[in-house]
Order: structure tokens, then sequence, then C-alpha cells
């Protein structure tokens, strides 16, 4: 029995893997922490987004028009939260001092896990999600087949294209980060990762609600 029409199934893939390396709060952050503390944490950062997405996508799987209606009457709410705390992160990182900078090898095991949180969290509050189950997912599934299948497979392989993509812009960032290792270019790797942070919150606190 078919599960799957092949032609939208490539089609959903293509539009997933573009709407993923589209600049936003998870690829923002992916870079931030890969350029602060490595290919790996960048890689934990994503990890951690993806299971809030997966978390967003499973919800929506389960009951597909209810939870569209109540994701996107909560979507000011969550753009509001997933700025505030991108500006936040931002605002820290522009405040490191390069001596707090410096220190920061000492506390890489603690910075893992804070990772992968900050990641869950953005995940959770990223209105690309949201935007996508609502104007693109309903649109990759066809009526003439059963919906339960297709909704699973494509929510697996839009997080297995998510983790990819962003697991690749973990690792073109940390092979920048030696170059930002000593003192002065320290702040600079602040700098910048605080002010992608800030421009992305912003961004973000901007944008509007899908019709």
């Amino acid at each position: 029995m078919e599960v799957l029409n092949i032609e939208l199934f490539s089609a959903f893939l293509l539009a997933s893997a573009l709407l993923v390396l589209m600049p936003g709060p998870v690829v923002t952050l992916v870079i931030a922490n890969s350029l602060k503390h490595g290919t790996r944490y960048g890689i934990s950062t994503s990890l951690g987004a993806n299971f809030g997405t997966a978390i967003l996508l499973i919800a929506g799987a389960i009951g597909l028009t209810a939870a569209l209606t109540l994701m996107s009457e909560l979507f000011d709410i969550v753009r509001w939260v997933g700025a505030a705390y991108l500006i936040y992160l931002g605002i820290k990182e522009w405040r490191s001092s390069a001596a707090v900078l410096q220190d920061a090898k000492a506390n890489r095991r603690k910075s893992f896990k804070r990772t992968f949180i900050h990641g869950f969290l953005t995940g959770l509050t990223n209105p690309k999600t949201i935007v996508f189950y609502i104007a693109f997912f309903p649109q990759f599934i066809d009526a003439g087949l059963p919906p339960a299948p297709q909704v699973v497979i494509m929510t697996a392989s839009f997080i297995g294209v998510a983790i990819l993509l962003d697991g690749s812009y973990a690792l073109m960032s940390g092979r920048i980060r030696p170059y930002l290792m000593d003192a002065k270019r320290a702040v600079l790797r602040a700098r910048i990762t605080g002010t992608l942070l800030l421009a992305t919150g912003i961004g973000l606190a901007l944008a509007r609600r899908p019709v």
C-alpha cells in the first residue's frame, strides 16, 4: 500500500532545506555558540533546537487542525518570548569582558548542557516552525493517501534535514573560531555573536503573524 507521494515528498524535502538554510533564530544561535565555544557546542545547540522543534511538530501531528489554530493564536506570544531571549543573550555577549571570554574553557562542560538548553528554548519559540506548519506542511500532504504515515515521515524528515544543515553551520563557524581566540579577538568574537543575536531578536520582534 502506498503511503507517500514521492513527487510531493521530494518537493517537501527541498522546501524544508530552504527553510532551514534561511537565517533565523536557530541558525544564528548555532553560529554564535560555535564561534564562542566550538563546533561541538554548535551541534549541541542544533540538537536542543531540533528537540524543541520536534515537540512542536509532534504536537501538531497529534491534532493537526487544533494545533495549527492554537499555534497561530499564540504566534505573537511565542515571537516576543523568542525575541526577548535572543536579545538578552546578545546583550550578555556584548557586555562580556576579555577576562571572562578567556576563562570560558573552564566552563566547557557546563556550556555543553547550557548550549543544548539555549537551543531547546530557541527551537520551542521559533516562529519559523509555526509558519512552516501553517503555510507549507498541509500543501505536501496527498489527500488521496492516509494522512498519519505522511505526517510521521515528513516530521522525521524535516528534523533530519534540520540537524544535518544546522550541523553544517556549526562546522563552518567552528572552523573560523581558532582565528578569534586571542584576548583582543575574543572581544571581537563576542561583539560578532552579540550583534547576530541582537539583530535576530529584533527581526523576530518585527515579524508578522502568518495569515
